[in-house]
């Protein structure tokens, strides 16, 4: 590894190491979140609650020395209630911005499937762009803004579905379940404890070890890991194959494609390689591709899933040598 490399993998471990001392297990999870981050896009999270998601996304921009923001998505909420306004002063005579919570560097938009579709669609420039339109006038957006968007799967009561165009916005999908028992029984022992994860967050125990800016510089190092052409081929060969896979309705476009490539970037960075391999490809296709299939419904009649639709495009698919 060069220097660069070796200092983005440095890095990664110490935020993953002082993760873990608020987020009980969920290693898998903190390490998705980081590719999310470091690739500089966006992760759509679905669990069920109190699986510490919020936690998780605050604690992060902690260690990373970010802002952070929390948005409860709410079937009453209105784009206005996301970016903000601009409102009439009138001992200036003026009207002023009041900024939404939206201008912040980590976003997390708490159950956006509560949400109408218009306020969903508040977050597509901003998520693309990273800036938003308020009155006919653009505002940035931090350069490093990344949304974690969380749904809650077993409560569809009054929700909307993510338009498709929005899920495919998200790098990945992340799926944040339970802990294990091991995991659960030391959670429980420690809320009785002054080390409970929301008072070690508290009482500041966690310090950053970016800037916002120094978070900036080691994303733009990554570009210094080798992503091979036929590396390229194959990714390219695993997003086109779910667009012709016999139980798949609709497959993953060409954005699939660049997830895969930002994301096994990422993914070799954690593992301390400067290029990427075929482990790293396999390792994110399915939460690149999961979320932007759809299934024919003659195969979600006989139960099949979209997970188990990926791992047999992973299996179709050889990796190169």
């Amino acid at each position: 590894m060069n220097g660069t490399i070796e200092e983005i993998h440095r890095i990664l471990a110490e935020v993953r190491h002082e993760v873990a001392k608020v987020i009980i297990g969920q290693s898998e999870v903190v390490d998705l979140a980081l590719i999310a981050i470091f690739a500089g896009r966006h992760a759509l999270v679905e669990g069920v609650p109190g699986v510490a998601k919020t936690l998780l996304v605050r604690t992060l921009a902690q260690l990373l020395g970010c802002e952070f923001q929390r948005i409860q998505f709410t079937s009453d909420m209105t784009p206005a209630d996301i970016i903000g306004t601009n409102a009439f002063n009138p001992q200036t005579n003026e009207f002023t911005l009041i900024r939404g919570p939206i201008f912040t560097t980590f976003l997390l938009a708490d159950e956006v499937n509560r949400a109408p579709a218009r306020t969903q669609s508040a977050l597509l420039q901003a998520m693309q762009e990273h800036q938003v339109t308020i009155d006919r006038q653009t505002h940035s957006l931090s350069a490093n803004f990344t949304v974690f968007a969380t749904q809650n799967p077993i409560d569809s009561g009054g929700t909307y579905p993510l338009p498709e165009s929005q899920k495919d916005r998200f790098l990945i999908k992340i799926h944040m379940g339970s802990p294990n028992e091991e995991d659960e029984r030391k959670l429980a022992e420690r809320t009785l404890t002054k080390d409970a994860p929301e008072a070690l967050i508290e009482r500041g125990v966690v310090r950053p070890l970016l800037t916002p800016e120094r978070l900036a510089v080691l994303r733009e190092s990554l570009e210094a890991i080798e992503v091979r052409p036929e590396m390229v081929h194959y990714m390219v060969a695993l997003t086109r194959l779910t667009r012709n896979h016999a139980a798949i309705s609709v497959g993953a476009g060409p954005r699939a494609t660049q997830s895969l490539v930002l994301s096994s970037r990422v993914h070799a960075a954690i593992q301390g390689r400067g290029k990427v391999i075929a482990d790293d490809v396999k390792s994110m296709a399915l939460a690149c591709l999961e979320h932007r299939l759809i299934l024919k419904p003659e195969f979600v009649a006989k139960g099949l899933t979209c997970t188990e639709a990926v791992q047999h495009v992973i299996q179709s698919v050889p990796p190169p040598r």
